[in-house]
């Protein structure tokens, strides 16, 4: 962890304030005075600010269920942050684990342990996320096939990896990735020629969707263990 993320961890001061009282040589990480905030550190480290011994707080994990036209940011941007629905203390200091588009609905999982969710997001763990695909053309019958070998997206230089697709109706789909490619599912089914209208994630890994819209929940232990913690 950052050690500016761990004084946040473990206090009530923003970023800003931590990384002033760094540049102050106020912060000792195991008897060395350190400045510099990039620094790595660990929770078994001994640090202190100004004498007094830091312990951060337990890790937070949630979900939350996206509503549309939200952005998957921790300030609004030309939507609103999906975080002015979650009403907790330091809100500032969680991150989202696998952001999903504007005109996306869905499971969303945020945290502030960045082990836990880079156990989310590195491709060679290969989580699963499953998303409903609804989509302006009905679905051809080789695309199955192809998604399960592999389709060429435009700009990227291989194919994607091998994706699970499960056929609810004419035009909605389960589709099932284990990559995390910018706007893979619109690119895959434009690569086929057809086009996404409405797309939904209900399940990363282990962990699936059981709430309402906007609203969100604190993960239990079971579910936090699927990505190691």
């Amino acid at each position: 962890m950052r050690l500016d993320k761990f004084i946040c961890k473990s206090t009530d001061l923003s970023r800003t304030e931590a990384t002033i009282l760094l540049r102050e040589g106020r912060v000792i990480v195991n008897d060395e005075v350190i400045t510099n905030e990039a620094t790595q550190v660990h929770e078994n480290n001994s640090i202190t600010l100004d004498g007094q011994v830091l312990t951060p707080r337990p890790s937070r994990y949630i979900m939350m269920h996206k509503p549309l036209n939200t952005v998957c940011s921790n300030v609004d941007d030309s939507y609103p942050s999906l975080f002015r629905y979650i009403d907790i203390d330091n809100v500032s200091n969680l991150h989202i684990a696998g952001r999903l588009d504007a005109d996306t609905t869905g499971l969303v999982l945020i945290t502030d342990d960045g082990r836990w969710s880079f156990n989310i997001i590195r491709p060679t763990k290969q989580c699963e996320k499953v998303y409903r695909v609804s989509l302006r053309d009905p679905i051809a019958d080789d695309v199955a096939s192809k998604f399960e070998h592999g389709v060429q997206l435009q700009g990227e230089k291989s194919l994607t990896l091998p994706a699970k697709l499960h056929i609810v109706n004419a035009k909605e789909v389960l589709l099932t990735i284990t990559e995390g490619k910018f706007h893979q599912v619109k690119r895959m089914f434009a690569s086929v020629g057809n086009r996404v209208v409405a797309l939904h994630r209900q399940k990363i890994g282990g962990i699936s969707l059981d709430i309402e819209i906007g609203q969100w929940r604190y993960l239990r232990d079971d579910e936090i263990k699927c990505f190691g913690s």
